[in-house]
């Protein structure tokens, strides 16, 4: 009897990923996916999404459409199976993908790992019993006057006297997380959880100096991997700069950090590219330490840097990882690399900024997403790498800058 492996081997089909979510992360996947000799099928929102426009096999569907997902997995037209099921965003019925499993399709991250990354309560709750460092938190209760007396008793013991109250799921890029200083700064999302809405939980605003992100990499045998420790930098909620590696990061604190994120991994048995979001947080004794703030069980913004300054970009590594391949190599192939986002532009077609960018910064790397513009949105991003860091980071924003349509000096 001919195996699986050796039937797809005699037929020369190469793997089969399928991915849910047709955003920007599963368009870059698409170029490692081809250098590797990996099919990729995508599900997308619609046939204009940002995967769409590079991948081959893009059928249309929702995150949430069982029938979508598992046409997907095994499609009714003769095409091939998929290998193995992998996602760009957490959206997707969490039942839906334990019954997947059991049908015996390779789910990565597992349902059980990626609801860690859907609720930040049951995240919370198991980083807490792994005894990974994080920011003291809370479940608020279900009822009204319940829920603001225990954030009025929260308030009491926090620091400055503020608290980061967020939605349990749904949140992104800012939402869902607002910055409370009294028990009533949150009523109209407790009356909401009442009616139906998501869960909530509190957490103290920690003091933090700056905020770090460690992607780390795991394959189903175990064989785990990580980049250097990268600075993420926000504004107004949003990712606009990440730096690689950070900048005057002490090595005994990148080590921890490290350590943390597999940990995490490990801990919560993720497979595929992890991103563990933390605080660099000053101690008592004048140094400082990390605590975790947020996951993301996919390939996340503060990897992007890796495309052009690592030996293996995250997209890469994402794939093997799912397929269970031998990890590639993480060390940066620069001093430094600084990723600018391009977050909404006043030109109409991004590419038209194109010649301009060439001309005047042709060390930068230009990724754009294909994306109708609008403020505010994540439209692309540019990579620069180089020995000077403040050159980098000038000649790095300065492309950007061009891009969203905005005159810049001579550099």
């Amino acid at each position: 009897m001919t195996s699986p492996a050796s039937a797809r081997a005699s037929a020369s089909v190469p793997p089969v990923v399928a991915v849910v979510g047709g955003g920007q992360l599963a368009r870059m996947m698409a170029p490692a996916a081809a250098e590797l000799g990996v099919h990729l099928r995508v599900l997308v929102e619609d046939p204009t999404t940002a995967a769409a426009q590079v991948v081959v096999d893009a059928p249309v569907g929702a995150a949430s459409d069982e029938a979508a997902i598992r046409a997907l997995v095994a499609p009714a037209d003769g095409r091939a199976r998929a290998d193995v099921l992998t996602f760009e965003h957490e959206h997707v019925p969490n039942s839906l993908l334990a019954d997947l499993v059991a049908d015996g399709t390779p789910v990565r991250p597992g349902p059980d790992a990626l609801v860690q990354a859907q609720d930040k309560i049951v995240m919370r709750r198991r980083l807490s019993e792994l005894g990974a460092p994080c920011p003291r938190w809370a479940a608020l209760p279900t009822d009204p006057g319940e829920a603001r007396a225990a954030l009025a008793e929260f308030l009491r013991a926090a620091p400055g006297g503020e608290a980061v109250v967020k939605t349990a799921r749904g949140g992104y890029d800012g939402k869902g997380v607002r910055v409370v200083a009294a028990a009533g700064g949150a009523d109209d999302w407790i009356a909401a959880h009442v009616a139906g809405g998501p869960e909530l939980l509190v957490e103290d605003k920690v003091p933090f100096t700056r905020e770090l992100a460690v992607l780390v990499a795991r394959r189903p045998s175990g064989e785990v991997r990580t980049w250097p420790v990268v600075e993420s930098v926000q504004r107004d909620g949003v990712c606009a700069e990440v730096i690689a590696p950070a900048p005057e990061l002490d090595a005994q604190l990148a080590e921890q950090a490290r350590q943390v994120a597999v940990q995490v991994a490990e801990g919560l048995d993720v497979t595929g590219v992890l991103a563990v979001e933390m605080f660099e947080v000053p101690t008592a004794g004048g140094g400082s330490e990390v605590l975790v703030n947020e996951l993301a069980m996919r390939p996340h913004n503060s990897g992007h840097w890796t495309i052009d300054g690592a030996r293996t970009s995250q997209f890469e590594q994402h794939l093997r990882a799912v397929l269970d391949l031998p990890l590639g190599a993480t060390e940066p192939t620069a001093r430094w690399t600084v990723m600018a986002n391009v977050l909404g532009s006043t030109l109409e077609r991004l590419t038209d900024a194109l010649p301009q960018v060439g001309a005047r910064f042709p060390e930068a790397r230009v990724n754009l997403y294909g994306k109708g513009v609008r403020p505010g949105r994540k439209l692309g991003h540019v990579n620069v790498s180089g020995d000077d860091l403040e050159a980098v980071r000038r000649r790095a924003f300065a492309a950007a800058a061009l891009l969203r349509g905005e005159e810049i000096e001579e550099s």
